[in-house]
């Protein structure tokens, strides 16, 4: 199954170009996100692009902030949203790991040479403690969402849960702060133990067949031991670090970038 066909390429690089001439903006990258960049999207999951922009100098100079991003939640099939450059760097700084992710999408709609000195800004500024942080709280809310009030469990909230636990193995296994976003290499590098691993792509299979609303009865036990296993040892790695010193390196090196693009529109 196509994760994105042509004509959904054309449709997105359309409506990509659309919001750059009505919002007067530069997209620096646009990616698909979710199930489909994953890899273990349903038949009827739907497109979720994101992307970053930065808008021209004399915005930034108005007295009146505006807004940070841009979303255009097309219809059922369709989700584009973006976030402003500042907005981007700011959040990474923060130790927000999902700018990291948008940049290691497989699935790329727009590039632009900018992209180069975002990536190895991404790379020297996201680090390990932050992004096991990261993914510990988004296992959690996904693992809040499993069972159903009939006991039934959530297919997608179950798979969602096992991508951040592979993820957070990759990062204790590697020492690093960016785990591969595409779940075939995640789960090669991730290198969970012959069991699970079947386990795991017996659950991405039934997920490939079904709707995104899915339910199944009960799930083989060796997923949750995976995840309980690999959520406990980040938290134990977690307290025992201290917390990392500001960088004010980072900061300058992402200001730098930032106040680059912008003037050059």
């Amino acid at each position: 199954m196509t994760a994105v066909s042509p004509e959904m390429h054309r449709r997105i690089d359309a409506e990509l170009t659309r919001i750059e001439t009505e919002e007067d903006v530069r997209i620096l990258f646009a990616i698909e996100s979710g199930s489909r960049a994953w890899g273990f999207h349903s038949p009827d999951s739907d497109y979720d692009v994101r992307f970053v922009y930065v808008r021209p100098l004399a915005w930034h100079l108005r007295l009146e902030p505006g807004r940070d991003v841009i979303e255009r939640p097309l219809d059922d099939e369709l989700d584009i949203s973006g976030w402003d450059l500042r907005k981007a760097l700011n959040l990474m700084l923060s130790g927000n790991a999902v700018l990291g992710e948008w940049i290691r999408s497989p699935i790329r709609y727009r590039r632009a040479e900018a992209m180069d000195g975002l990536e190895t800004l991404a790379a020297s500024t996201l680090r390990r403690r932050p992004a096991t942080w990261h993914y510990v709280n988004l296992l959690q809310r996904q693992m809040d969402r499993v069972r159903m009030a009939d006991g039934s469990v959530r297919l997608k909230s179950l798979l969602y849960s096992v991508r951040p636990a592979l993820c957070l193995r990759w990062i204790a296994r590697h020492d690093r702060a960016f785990p591969p976003m595409d779940m075939a290499r995640l789960m090669a590098e991730a290198a969970p133990d012959a069991a699970t691993a079947a386990a795991i792509d017996d659950l991405i299979a039934l997920k490939l067949t079904q709707p995104e609303g899915g339910r199944v009865e009960s799930f083989d036990p060796l997923l949750c031991q995976f995840i309980d296993t690999e959520r406990t040892a980040a938290r134990a790695w977690l307290a025992r670090q201290d917390e990392p010193p500001s960088e004010a390196d980072d900061h300058a090196a992402c200001e730098a970038f930032h106040i680059a693009q912008v003037t050059a529109i």
